[in-house]
């Protein structure tokens, strides 16, 4: 699908309040600043807050990953959104892309644990396991970035999108870490009906 899916109403000249789970440079805000970026973004910790800033009017509209081409359905987003009573209205495949990050240009050997979302940890399951660096679950992909660099643990690293890397200060020592070439993942844009 086109970008357009998810884009701005033809004659809607305003912008408005997108909500997206994860901090600044994680997949969810990647797409939002690609798909809306007549928007402010508004990140929230969990997929249940982001819904919620829409159901209250918070937000006008929520980008929300719901399935991935790698592991199937990114839980509990779909659960979730499935329960909303929000329409969809629109969709889009984006492609993912997940970087190894630290806080310094260190050696492999030299990384203990690596951490990041539990849907980006099973897209990076084989390579992971061939690298041998065990995975540590983290609210979000930006989220485990910049846990890393407020820490300034040598021996960590996180996966996140080149993005992060950027945001945080951080040195990317490996890209493409995803197990598939073709990983993507399904946004779809949530609105309460007009009223």
């Amino acid at each position: 699908m086109t970008t357009g899916d998810v884009g701005k109403p033809a004659g809607d000249d305003r912008g408005g309040r997108t909500a997206f789970q994860g901090a600044p440079g994680a997949f969810s805000h990647e797409a939002c600043l690609e798909l809306r970026p007549w928007d402010e973004h508004v990140g929230f910790e969990t997929f249940d807050e982001a819904i919620s800033a829409v159901q209250s009017g918070d937000c006008d509209c929520a980008l929300i990953p719901v399935e991935n081409s790698t592991i199937g359905v990114v839980e509990p987003a779909a659960t979730l959104v499935a329960a909303s009573g929000l329409p969809v209205r629109g969709d889009v495949w984006r492609p993912i892309r997940m970087a190894l990050m630290a806080v310094d240009e260190i050696e492999l050997n030299q990384i203990r644990s690596v951490a990041s979302h539990p849907a980006a940890l099973r897209q990076c399951a084989r390579t992971l396991e061939h690298l041998g660096l065990p995975a540590v679950e983290a609210f979000d992909t930006a989220g485990a970035a910049r846990e890393l660099a407020e820490s300034g643990d040598r021996t960590r690293a996180a996966i996140a999108p080149v993005a992060a890397a950027e945001v945080y200060g951080l040195v990317v020592l490996r890209n493409d870490l995803q197990d598939s070439d073709d990983n993507r993942t399904r946004f779809v844009l949530l609105a309460r009906e007009p009223g």
